[in-house]
């Protein structure tokens, strides 16, 4: 501890009262600005008329509040879908590449580096019109596809970054290389992954909205419904405004719901630190007799 009471880190240096002053500035300068940028923002919605009764009433029809919830619903239907299947094949993917198998690991290292170069669009695009493929499968595929080469590529780094020792004591303890990746690598690994793998997940999310270039009616694709049907003139900022919260909001649940993850497992028992009793003077090995007096 500090004299102020601040606790030391090795990160970075206590700041001073200077420094705090400064940050201090810095802060009040940094907020004052984005409330301008909000002000300005706002004043060029309302002189333009976004704010009056005509462009908000439509959303009072119970229409158009089932076709946003339907949109909604089909959204999430995807993304959990693609979530599951991404974090499946990401997994096998990423086995396949830290294999001792040279085909194998050559095979998943091709699939991985050609699934991750190849655009999204162009896949689902692919998969809709070349194989003739029902909107909701071939968006679900493409997301797969794009996301789970991706999420293997942060588990096989996940677990690349465990120290080497805890493997080569894992071997040494006579742990086959199965027992080794679920009992000792993994499970380090997966608190380093744990940020990437949300962020690839809210990805995810996001490029659902791609799905109405391609008629599935996801959330996005009731809003540009809503929007071409009513008398609105470009662009469609209510419309705009009604969606985007929801998306924010929904990314920001999955960001709470990974740090909700993150403070569980460190208040699990699995994972919480044993005490070990302290070494006492004239510990016996196992096997050997208590001396009964000085050795010549």
């Amino acid at each position: 501890m500090t004299a102020s009471g601040t606790e030391a880190t090795a990160l970075y240096d206590i700041p001073g009262p200077r420094a705090r002053r400064r940050h201090r500035v810095y802060g009040v300068l940094a907020t004052a600005v984005l409330a301008g940028v909000a002000a300005w923002a706002g004043y060029l919605l309302f002189v333009t008329g976004q704010f009056t009764y005509t462009k908000w009433m439509p959303f009072e029809y119970r229409g158009i509040q089932e076709l946003l919830l339907r949109g909604l619903g089909n959204t999430l239907k995807a993304f959990a879908t693609a979530a599951v299947l991404a974090l499946a094949l990401g997994g096998i993917l990423a086995a396949g590449r830290l294999s001792d198998h040279a085909p194998l690991r050559w095979l998943s290292t091709l699939v991985v580096e050609f699934f991750r170069a190849m655009p999204l669009l162009v896949m689902i695009f692919f998969i809709f019109v070349a194989l003739k493929v029902q909107p909701l499968p071939a968006l679900v595929a493409g997301l797969t596809l794009y996301n789970g080469s991706v999420l293997a590529e942060v588990f096989r780094s996940g677990v690349d970054s465990v120290d080497r020792g805890q493997r080569e004591a894992a071997y040494a303890l006579g742990m086959r290389k199965t027992q080794v990746m679920s009992y000792v690598l993994v499970p380090q690994a997966v608190r380093a992954m744990l940020p990437a793998i949300i962020s690839q997940l809210v990805v995810a999310l996001k490029d659902t909205s791609l799905g109405y270039l391609i008629t599935y009616e996801e959330f996005l694709h009731a809003g540009k419904l809503i929007a071409s049907n009513l008398d609105y003139d470009l662009p469609f900022i209510p419309v705009v405004m009604v969606i985007s919260p929801i998306y924010i909001g929904m990314c920001m649940l999955l960001s709470w719901f990974a740090r909700w993850v993150s403070r569980w497992e460190r208040r699990s028992p699995k994972t919480g630190a044993v005490d070990v009793a302290a070494a006492e003077p004239g510990t016996l090995l196992p096997g050997e007799a208590p001396p009964t007096g000085p050795r010549p």
